[in-house]
């Protein structure tokens, strides 16, 4: 897709960077790393920007930069079909979804915290075998 000028309306004219962004992220992770590279190659500092803008943004770790395949997905999730019993079954199927999401994401957080628990627990019984095992050293000396 091309940016011109009749792309947004006049008010919301993106400049250069936001332009760049965009071709990038449409273009996907390959050619961020590319312009990244090729920074590195005619004048360091832009490749080092372009690193650290890529991890900041987390473009570096995700599986697509591409912000229009977000917006279809997004926009074919979230539109209508015209059938009422279709959409009202979609709405329903994503609220349990997101509520399963939810109850998972608290399941997670207990897990993590159990398990910090247990290796605190640990450490703190392994640093009491040593206390002992040092007073005892140290009273039959």
């Amino acid at each position: 897709m091309t940016m011109t000028s009749d792309t947004y309306p006049a008010a919301y004219r993106p400049g250069w960077f936001s332009r760049a962004e965009s071709w990038l992220d449409e273009k996907g992770k390959g050619a961020w790393i590319a312009a990244m590279v090729l920074g590195f190659i005619f004048f360091w500092p832009v490749g080092l920007a372009l690193l650290f803008y890529m991890i900041w943004s987390k473009r570096m770790f995700k599986s697509s930069c591409s912000r229009s395949a977000r917006r279809r997905h997004f926009h074919s999730v979230h539109s209508r079909t015209g059938n009422s019993a279709f959409d009202a079954y979609k709405e329903d199927t994503l609220r349990r979804l997101e509520e399963e999401q939810s109850e998972f994401e608290a399941f997670l957080e207990r897990l993590r915290e159990a398990k910090d628990k247990a290796e605190f627990d640990q450490f703190i019984d392994d640093r009491a075998k040593r206390a002992s095992r040092s007073d005892d050293e140290s009273d039959a000396a």
